[in-house]
Order: C-alpha cells, then sequence, then structure tokens
C-alpha cells in the first residue's frame, strides 16, 4: 500500500515525506504523539499568544536551500533572538560582547579592543590546550571570570554533571562577539512561522502522496507494512532494543504561567546561570509581537528523565552511539533504512541542519 514508512512526523520526518511524494512515492508517517511537529509544536492559547509545547523554538540558518523550501510552507516574522544573562543581581547581555564586558567589568573599551582584552583574560586563566573538556574549551575563548559567571552552573544544571565531564565539542557552539551586535544568532536567515510551527509542518505533509497516523507507536505495528523503505527518526537505541545498552539524554520539566501583565521581561529569553533552579525563562508572545493584556511564560528545569531532548556527551555515551552507528550502517546499505535526525543519530542538530540531513540522505536514496 505505501512505499516508503517514515517515523516521526517532526522536521525530519515530514521533510523526508514531502521529498518522497513530489517523486510521485506513496508515503505514511506514524506519530507517536498525537500531534505533528515534532519538539517544535505549538499551540495558540485562549490569549492569543503562540506557545512553544516543547520550549522555544527559533529558526536560524545560513542555507539557502533549507530557508527556501521552508518559505514554500510559510511566512515568517522576521524575529531576531535577543538573549539577557542574570548575573550579579543585573541583566547582562549574553552571548559575550563588547557590551557585555564594559558591564561585567565597568570599563569602556572599543568593538577593536575586544579580543585583546578576551585574550589577556585567557592568558591569566589556568586550562589545558588543547581543551580536552567544556571548561576547558570556554575558558580557552573567554577566561575563567566570564566562565565563572556564565558557563559554569548554568552547565551543572543543565546536564546535572561537572562541566570537565562534558565533551569540549559542546562549547563550539557558543558564539563571542567582538562587536555590539547583542543578537544571539548570527545567520542570514531567522525568524519563526508567522502561523507557528505546527501549521508549517501541516503545510509540508499536506500532499495526497502522504497519510499521517498519529498515537501510535510503530514498533507496536511495524509488522503489518512491508514498504520498500523506512525512514526512522526515533531514539537510536530504542531501535536495536537497546542491544548495547540506553544512550543517555536530558529532558525538561516546563513551568508554565500565564500573568496578569502585558510584559513580564524585556527580551524573549533570560538566562539564569547562577541563581534559581531553572536555566531560563521564555516569554512567547516577543516571537510573534502578539497583542495581550496578559503574558505566559516558561521555566525550565532540567531533569535526567522524560521527553528526550539534548543528548549527552560523555565518553560513555559517545562509545555506545558508536556500537549503534556500526547497525545503522549495515543497514543503510540494505537500502531498506534510513536514520535522519537528532535522536536517530544521536547528533546534536538545530532545525536547519535537521532539514539539510534529509535532504541529503533522501536525494542520495533517490540517485540509487
Amino acid at each position: 500500500m505505501y512505499d516508503i514508512l517514515i517515523v516521526g512526523a517532526g522536521l525530519a520526518g515530514a521533510t523526508s515525506a514531502r521529498i518522497f511524494a513530489e517523486k510521485g512515492k506513496k508515503v505514511l508517517v506514524v506519530e507517536q504523539h498525537k500531534h505533528v511537529a515534532g519538539h517544535c509544536h505549538d499551540y495558540k492559547n485562549e490569549h492569543g499568544i503562540t506557545v512553544h509545547t516543547y520550549g522555544p523554538h527559533i529558526f536560524h540558518t545560513t542555507n539557502k536551500k533549507v530557508w527556501d523550501f521552508l518559505n514554500k510552507f510559510t511566512d515568517f516574522n522576521f524575529y531576531q533572538h535577543k538573549v539577557l544573562s542574570y548575573a550579579n543581581g543585573d541583566l547582562i547581555p549574553f552571548p559575550i560582547n563588547r557590551d557585555t564586558l564594559c558591564k561585567v567589568y565597568g570599563i569602556e573599551i572599543g568593538a577593536n579592543e575586544v579580543r585583546e582584552f578576551l585574550n589577556k583574560e585567557v592568558e591569566k586563566s589556568k586550562y589545558n590546550n588543547p581543551p580536552k573538556n567544556f571548561k576547558d574549551a570556554v575558558v580557552s575563548q573567554v577566561g575563567e571570570r566570564l566562565y565563572e559567571m556564565f558557563f559554569k552552573n548554568y552547565t551543572i544544571k543543565q546536564w546535572e554533571r561537572d562541566p570537565e565531564e562534558l565533551s569540549a565539542e559542546i562549547a563550539k557552539r557558543i558564539p563571542v562577539r567582538e562587536n555590539r551586535d547583542d543578537r544571539y544568532f548570527a545567520d542570514k536567515y531567522q525568524g519563526i512561522p508567522l502561523h507557528g510551527y505546527t501549521k508549517m509542518v501541516e503545510n509540508i505533509l499536506d500532499h495526497e502522496n502522504i497519510a499521517v497516523l498519529t498515537g501510535e507507536d510503530y514498533f507496536n505495528i511495524k509488522d503489518m507494512f512491508k514498504p520498500e523503505l523506512t525512514v526512522y527518526t526515533g531514539e537510536l537505541d530504542k531501535f536495536f532494543d537497546y542491544k548495547y545498552g540506553k544512550l543517555e539524554y536530558r529532558s525538561l520539566d516546563l513551568k508554565f504561567k500565564t500573568l496578569d501583565q502585558k510584559e513580564y521581561q524585556p527580551v524573549a529569553t533570560v538566562n539564569y546561570p547562577n541563581d534559581y533552579d531553572w536555566t531560563r525563562i521564555t516569554e512567547f508572545k516577543h516571537f510573534l509581537n502578539e497583542k495581550s493584556d496578559k503574558t505566559t511564560v516558561c521555566f525550565e528545569y532540567p531533569k535526567s528523565e522524560g521527553e528526550p531532548y539534548y543528548i549527552v556527551m560523555t565518553e560513555e555515551n559517545m562509545n555506545k552511539k558508536d556500537k549503534y552507528m556500526e547497525q545503522v550502517n549495515k543497514l543503510e546499505k540494505t537500502g531498506k533504512y534510513l536514520f535522519i535526525g537528532r535522536l536517530a543519530e544521536y547528533k546534536y542538530y538545530n532545525m536547519d541542519q535537521v532539514i539539510n540531513a534529509a535532504f541529503e540522505k533522501v536525494e542520495k536514496y533517490l540517485i540509487k
């Protein structure tokens, strides 16, 4: 009945489904949640505020092919994300830029002096070079004082581990600016889908060759189908029945509050590296400039169990992942399976990277 069976209706699954459908393939998408869009699912609440069900998602990319693809299915509000960090009782621009340094150190320097200033901070700091872990990677860029202020305790909260136990790889994502650019991302294309991520994904899946089954676990029904190809976007270890042990994921306990005030904080997201038990607070109405006499905010409390959000890049997890990926490679060589996405590849992907991975893997398969 179906040529292609796709497990998961998030960005990896939906993108793959659309490409196959446009090539004339009959596609069934099976999703265990009762909704599509995966972790970027959103909805409009009774106060007219678009709430991100699984925490804030901001789209950003330098990949024009990905940007053009999404713009076929949604218009964007050209929102550019700004973050403040609550440290030492003050709201400080983050990521670190010229204004951050002036505020933290009580100095006045020009943008052309930032690199030299940070180099001096690094010179008087202790770290392993080349970096052996997350702490080393951050200190090697900004020095110990800024590491202690913005990164150390945030990382302990987020991962429930000493930063010295985490891979230096994670710190490659931390932007440091030498100018006054206080945007969190510097990508050419940025924004929030004007009618929400859920509507965008529904539009991607809206094709006569695509059928969607929600609220159903693939593992309960997989024997009912004999597709020519299965595209798997779920948890890597689950597919192989945990034969090499469970891979570790970090989850979030999200506490949503609707407050009887127009605005709670000056930007969409404020990080709390040192104070309180939450890591950050997001105020959703900033994303789409929504007007309401009330506002909805989300407090994020990291936890070890629950919906899998983040992979945990420890040596033990990476060794297990390598074993699983050997099995993946064997299956993909048969031409009957593709594994795509953050969960299926146990890899940190931004949203645009997930879509691009789907492009690359599906297009490579179709050339065969």
